[in-house]
C-alpha cells in the first residue's frame, strides 16, 4: 500500500513539472529564417509570433519567390519550435518516450 501511495505522489509531482514546462514554453521564442531576408519567430507553443520581411524581398513581378521564402521561414521556426519543446520534455522525462506526452 505504502508503494501505491509513493508512486501516486511520484506521478503527481511529475504532472506538475509537465505542467511547469508548458507554461515556461509558451514564454520561449525561437527564430526561423529563409535566407536572412524573411525571419519569423514562434513560440514553444508552435505559434507563430511575428513575420518580418525586408523590402528587398518584395519584387512584384516575383511574388511567388516570396511566398517561398515565408513559407520556409515558417517551418524553420515551427521546427526550431518543436526541437525545443522535446529538448524541454526529454529532460524531465530523463529521455525516456512517453506516448501522448509529446
Amino acid at each position: 500500500m505504502n508503494n501505491i501511495n509513493q508512486m501516486m505522489k511520484q506521478a503527481k509531482k511529475m504532472q506538475e513539472q509537465m505542467e511547469k514546462i508548458q507554461q515556461e514554453l509558451g514564454t520561449k521564442t525561437i527564430e526561423g529564417s529563409a535566407q536572412g531576408i524573411v525571419t519569423v519567430v514562434a513560440n514553444g507553443h508552435k505559434q507563430i509570433l511575428s513575420i518580418q520581411i525586408k523590402p528587398e524581398a518584395v519584387d512584384p513581378d516575383d511574388v511567388e519567390m516570396l511566398q517561398d521564402l515565408v513559407l520556409t521561414a515558417v517551418n524553420d521556426a515551427l521546427k526550431k519550435a518543436e526541437e525545443l519543446s522535446n529538448k524541454e520534455m526529454s529532460r524531465m522525462t530523463g529521455g525516456m518516450k512517453l506516448p501522448g506526452l509529446f
